[in-house]
């Protein structure tokens, strides 16, 4: 994982934000960041995943649920106030 990777200039949901400093409670955090639909957070989960910290099941989790987040936020009602 590259130093200084999820300290970035925009602001961030709280969770992410959480993971950065604890590597033993990063994995959790951005779980459930990604569950939220945090693209970054998602990221970071994929990185620490290559670098051994989070399991293939972890990142599995991870992914599932951003899928899910984003999914549920399409909606026939959304893509026709979007029109």
């Amino acid at each position: 994982m590259r130093q200084g990777h999820c300290i970035m200039p925009k602001r961030l949901q709280s969770r992410h934000n959480h993971g950065c400093f604890r590597m033993d409670r990063a994995v959790k955090h951005y779980i459930i960041a990604s569950k939220l639909g945090q693209d970054d957070s998602l990221q970071c989960i994929k990185d620490l995943h290559k670098a051994g910290f989070a399991s293939k099941d972890d990142f599995a989790a991870a992914l599932r649920g951003h899928q899910a987040a984003i999914d549920a936020s399409k909606s026939p009602q959304r893509e026709a106030a979007d029109e």
